[in-house]
C-alpha cells in the first residue's frame, strides 16, 4: 500500500476504523491460537467460555468473531491442514511402488502425529457437527486416494486387498496405537509397518 507523506506538524493519525480493525484482527488471532492451545494440550472439546477465558476476551467476542463453534473449528481445521499438507504432498522417491507404500507408512506416522490431538477433537464433534463430518468423510477419501495412488494395476483390481491396505493406514488405526493403547510413537509405527509388510507378503508383483 502506497504511504502518504508525513505533514511536518506531525504525524497523521489513522482512522478509527483501522484501529478497530487491527484490535478485531488481534482478538480472532487470540480466540484461534486459544483453540489450537488448549486442543494441543488435551482439552478436546473446549467450551467458547473456555476459549474466551484463554484467549482473554469477552464470551461474546468469541460469537462476534464466529457464528458458532462450527465456524471455529473450521479455522482450526484449515490452519492444520495447511501445516501438514506440505509434508503429506511431498513427492514420494522410492524406486518401486512397495517402496513408496512403506514410505507413505513411515509418512502417515509423522502427519498422524502432528495432527493427533486436533483430530480427535474434531472426530469427537463431528456427531453434532454436518461441517465436521464432511471434513472427516474428505479426510477418508484423502487418505484411500493418496494410496490408490501408488498401487499397481493388479493390486488396485481386488478391493478387498486395497482395504486390508488401508485399514493400518489409517488415522483411525494410528489413534488406537497412540491414544487408546498409549504406544510410543517408534512402537505405533513398527506396529504399522508389521501389518503393511504382512499384507505384502501376500501380493505377488
Amino acid at each position: 500500500m502506497k504511504r502518504s507523506i508525513t505533514p511536518v506538524s506531525g504525524p497523521k493519525s489513522n482512522p478509527p476504523s483501522d484501529g478497530r480493525r487491527a484490535r478485531s484482527e488481534s482478538s480472532r488471532a487470540k480466540i484461534v491460537a486459544a483453540m489450537l492451545d488448549l486442543v494441543g494440550k488435551g482439552d478436546i472439546a473446549p467450551s467458547a467460555a473456555r476459549v474466551a477465558e484463554t484467549a482473554g476476551v469477552g464470551l461474546r467476542s468469541v460469537f462476534r468473531h464466529f457464528a458458532d463453534m462450527d465456524s471455529l473449528y473450521s479455522e482450526m481445521s484449515q490452519l492444520i491442514e495447511a501445516q501438514v499438507l506440505p509434508m503429506a504432498l511431498k513427492p514420494l522417491t522410492g524406486a518401486r511402488w512397495r517402496d513408496r507404500l512403506l514410505e507413505i507408512t513411515q509418512r502417515r506416522a509423522l502427519v498422524f502425529e502432528a495432527i493427533l490431538p486436533f483430530r480427535i477433537s474434531a472426530n469427537i464433534k463431528r456427531f453434532q457437527s454436518e461441517f465436521l463430518m464432511q471434513d472427516y468423510r474428505r479426510m477418508l477419501r484423502l487418505e484411500r486416494s493418496s494410496l490408490e495412488a501408488v498401487l499397481p494395476a493388479h493390486v488396485l483390481a481386488d478391493t478387498t486387498l486395497v482395504d486390508a491396505l488401508n485399514v493400518p493406514l489409517s488415522f483411525q488405526t494410528w489413534r488406537l496405537l497412540r491414544h487408546d493403547q498409549e504406544l510410543t510413537v517408534a512402537d505405533a509405527q513398527a506396529v504399522v509397518v508389521r501389518l503393511i509388510e504382512a499384507v505384502l507378503a501376500r501380493i505377488e508383483d
